[in-house]
């Protein structure tokens, strides 16, 4: 369970929380609720020190992956943020919110992901940006990689191969593709000050994790 942010009924917050459940049901757990609750205590925390509006935030982080089966179906090919952004269009127009409201809770949604073409301009939008990318590194990340790992059938570990010619969703869609291409950038990434102090010690964990693996799956540890 969490917590509704202040100016929008529990009534509200229940009717939304629901809908995304639905949603996440068939996607893969490496992307599903649990992800989206971290993903929310996350930008409460960064965005109480930030002070940012915590109803734009709260609404966006619980509806920011509710497009995400329909990238998974699509392996990669549809933007889930795109897609998340409609059908959370959709959902915001049930709740007769203002259109404000709706226009910045949708930008954070469009501009989260960091595969994504369009950047977050507001508080709000880089304080999502943040805390997704901060539950893909760390301890918490190296779980996530190899979770989604197993998801898509993928081997343990690839570091022998040409990362360059490997595709997603496929055997070679390995935790450490995932650290080489996309995590081990992420510190650089981070949008806020909030953002960057949490991601220095998940990325050195993460690149000490990854390290070890390389050595001992080589049996040099």
């Amino acid at each position: 369970m969490i917590n509704p942010p202040s100016l929008i009924s529990t009534q509200r917050w229940e009717f939304i929380r629901k809908l995304v459940q639905k949603e996440l049901s068939s996607s893969l757990n490496s992307h599903g609720w649990d992800h989206v609750k971290r993903v929310y205590g996350l930008c409460l925390k960064i965005g109480k020190k930030e002070k940012a509006n915590l109803l734009i935030l709260g609404l966006a982080a619980l509806l920011h992956d509710i497009g995400r089966k329909e990238e998974q179906a699509s392996k990669g090919k549809i933007c889930h943020a795109q897609v998340g952004a409609k059908k959370a269009e959709r959902i915001l127009f049930k709740l007769g919110l203002p259109d404000p409201i709706k226009k910045e809770v949708l930008h954070c949604i469009q501009s989260h992901r960091f595969r994504g073409k369009q950047a977050p301009e507001s508080l709000e939008a880089k304080i999502l940006f943040d805390a997704d990318k901060l539950d893909s590194i760390g301890a918490v990340g190296v779980g996530r990689a190899f979770l989604f790992a197993g998801e898509v059938g993928a081997r343990l570990h690839n570091s022998h191969r040409d990362l360059s010619k490997t595709v997603s969703y496929s055997r070679e869609d390995t935790a450490y593709r995932e650290f080489q291409v996309k995590l081990i950038k992420v510190k650089e990434r981070m949008l806020t000050s909030s953002g960057k102090s949490l991601a220095e010690g998940r990325h050195r964990f993460m690149v000490r994790f990854f390290n070890r693996l390389d050595a001992e799956v080589k049996g040099m540890r």
